[in-house]
């Protein structure tokens, strides 16, 4: 029953953190290594990680989007300490699926109101969101030490066989799991050394099948766990080890107080607020792609992109409800019974208020930063370390449809302007999008019904006619 897994729904894929764990999409990117069947390669292109973060203490969720029998599979991700048991933990995917939602670039849609009538400004229609197996870690801890590596730890967790190892050179790592049925990807033992020269701890871990089938599900559940470092860190150098190509890496970092940047990488916010055509709506997510692969070619794979900030008790437009106190405690929140208890009878659930699109949930305290990344051994040749700044506006990644009126230009005579000035707004649109998606003008023209190349109307034509 192992053999084949249904591909998870897209909200699924937000469920990634450090590393990622199971799904029947192309393996995707995460911040260690796959370990793969003696005959298999795996790669990596794109994976998501939620990081929570205060003070000195963080927790990560994991999700894997590896393709294939789990038998076959295992993993490996540096981390800053040894873990005792209590400190790993299976997660609800729900859950993440519920904040990448939550977060996600949007379309919000206007209605145009009747010119004949236009006393007030236009008023808001709704809002769219839019390997060889590893064998059984049975190799006498005597065989581990000629080799320079240390078990540190062995845990069963869920659906998990986890292992901590250090080690004191990455060749004898690299020659332990080896032995231990592991089958290590090319390059991991270059790519290993820089975290054993800083002293990091390796997280080992690979499926047990007598624990997954108890559970009934047919992909694997988040693997989160828990830790103390002064580092505010995420390493992404491992993640290139299986890589076939740039890989992608959606990371939602939860804080107290303020939006997260990087300091060691250029921060940029993507282009938000451009009005664009109506068609737009019925192929988002192939828009928005063309967006994010424009940016960062122009910015030559060297930045890293915010996409939203927020603080978490309320939304507006809202893709989804903001996540209920229980919620963001599933994802590792520790410090919100401290600070921000629910009030009683609230009961963790956010409640619609006096807005369709707006929710305002209990506070929270926490502020959500999502960051995209597309990076490469040769642009990003550090790991990510961030900051948490002071700065706490609200930003999102938002685009902008408008519905046209649908009445006659013989209606009155603003009805007549306010058809010319369609035109010449459909033509904004046009140009809009052409610049962020850099697809051709004219096809765009073509599309929408504007004769291609034919140049938009100046913006002072129809100001007294």
């Amino acid at each position: 029953m192992f053999s084949k897994f249904k591909r998870l729904s897209i909200a699924m894929l937000a469920m990634s953190l450090f590393a990622a764990f199971i799904r029947p999409a192309p393996a995707r990117a995460f911040c260690g290594f796959y370990v793969g069947k003696a005959e298999g390669t795996l790669h990596n292109k794109t994976s998501k990680v939620v990081l929570v973060h205060h003070e000195d203490k963080t927790v990560i969720s994991i999700m894997s989007d590896y393709q294939g029998d789990l038998s076959q599979f295992a993993m490996v991700v540096p981390v800053p300490t040894v873990l005792q048991r209590g400190q790993i933990h299976v997660g609800n995917p729900e859950v993440v699926k519920h904040l990448e939602d939550y977060s996600a670039p949007r379309l919000v849609e206007y209605d145009d109101p009747n010119p004949c009538e236009m006393m007030y400004p236009r008023a808001m229609a709704g809002s769219m969101a839019m390997g060889r197996a590893a064998a059984p870690l049975n190799m006498a801890r005597k065989s581990a030490d000629a080799l320079g590596v240390k078990i540190e730890a062995q845990y069963t967790v869920g659906e998990y066989d986890i292992v901590i190892l250090s080690a004191k050179q990455s060749d004898g790592l690299e020659t332990w799991l080896n032995q231990s049925g592991y089958r290590i990807p090319p390059g991991a033992s270059a790519a290993l050394a820089p975290y054993i020269r800083d002293g990091m701890k390796f997280f080992v871990a690979k499926v047990n099948l007598k624990e997954q089938a108890k559970t009934g599900l047919d992909y694997l559940r988040p693997i989160q766990f828990a830790f103390e470092s002064p580092k505010f860190m995420l390493p992404i150098r491992l993640g290139m080890v299986n890589a076939a190509g740039p890989q992608d890496l959606v990371i939602y970092v939860l804080t107290q107080n303020g939006r997260v940047e990087t300091t060691n990488y250029r921060t940029i916010e993507m282009p938000t607020g451009n009005d664009v055509p109506q068609f737009v709506r019925d192929d988002f997510s192939k828009t928005y792609a063309a967006i994010f692969d424009r940016q960062v070619k122009l910015n030559e794979l060297r930045g890293i992109f915010t996409e939203y900030v927020w603080n978490m008790n309320w939304c507006d437009p809202c893709a989804a409800p903001p996540l209920s106190h229980d919620e963001l405690k599933e994802l590792g929140v520790f410090w919100l019974d401290e600070q921000n208890p629910p009030p009683p009878g609230w009961g963790g659930v956010p409640r619609p208020m006096y807005r369709p699109q707006m929710f305002i949930a209990a506070p929270s305290g926490v502020v959500l930063t999502r960051l995209h990344v597309r990076y490469s051994a040769a642009t990003f040749p550090e790991d990510l370390f961030f900051q948490e700044t002071g700065d706490a506006n609200n930003f999102q990644v938002r685009y902008v449809l408008h519905r046209p009126w649908e009445g006659s230009p013989q209606a009155c005579a603003a009805a007549a302007t306010y058809f010319q000035e369609l035109d010449q707004r459909r033509a904004t649109e046009a140009r809009n999008l052409a610049d962020l998606t850099g697809w051709d003008a004219a096809d765009i023209d073509r599309r929408i019904g504007l004769n291609p190349g034919k140049p938009a109307p100046a913006w002072w034509q129809n100001l007294w006619h």
